[in-house]
């Protein structure tokens, strides 16, 4: 992974960071539910960004200079990406 991409998803995480320690606060001050699930989904959806990036960076930089490999080579790629969609799936 590049530099530029590290600095991006460590940006992501710290910004999704922030918003879960806010869930958390609101949770032990006893914040009003709907308040409280609009402040996780916004947790879950910049880790959904920092996945989207990582995966981007992956496919651009791993995958792409690998993609010349042995037939072998390329489909053990093919096979992890989809591997990690198969592992995702079932937890969105």
């Amino acid at each position: 992974m590049d530099t530029k991409v590290r600095k991006e998803v460590a940006d992501r995480l710290a910004r999704a960071e922030g918003h879960l320690r806010k869930v958390r606060e609101m949770v032990e001050s006893g914040a009003y539910c709907p308040d409280v699930i609009h402040q996780s989904r916004a947790v879950q959806a910049a880790l959904k960004k920092v996945d989207e990036r990582l995966l981007h960076g992956h496919l651009h930089s791993c995958v792409f200079k690998e993609i010349h490999g042995t037939k072998s080579e390329r489909e053990k790629l093919i096979e992890e990406v989809l591997d990690l969609f198969k592992r995702t799936a079932g937890s969105i």
